[in-house]
């Protein structure tokens, strides 16, 4: 599934914390906004990670599901473009 991850992030360790962790998922399209492409026990380990992280009291981290339907009539402005999948392999 696809879901777009975006925080605000009151600390500048937490938040690094938080980015590390968004970004071992998927891609970084703004400072604070991550597309991930993951499976549903993907997103429970990364919404499992992130609450140790999180300063609930400062902070704040939503995740919106997208349908494929939805993802592909996405319009994009300006600079932005959809990120590739970057496959790393491992030797």
């Amino acid at each position: 599934m696809i879901v777009i991850a975006a925080y605000d992030v009151a600390q500048n360790d937490r938040r690094a914390r938080i980015a590390a962790v968004l970004q071992a998922y998927g891609d970084r399209i703004q400072k604070s906004v991550f597309i991930l492409k993951v499976e549903h026990k993907e997103l429970d380990d990364i919404v499992a990670k992130v609450q140790n992280i999180l300063d609930t009291d400062t902070d704040s981290l939503w995740f919106a599901r997208q349908c494929a339907d939805c993802w592909e009539s996405l319009i994009q402005l300006g600079q932005s473009a959809k990120p590739d999948r970057l496959l790393y392999w491992m030797v």
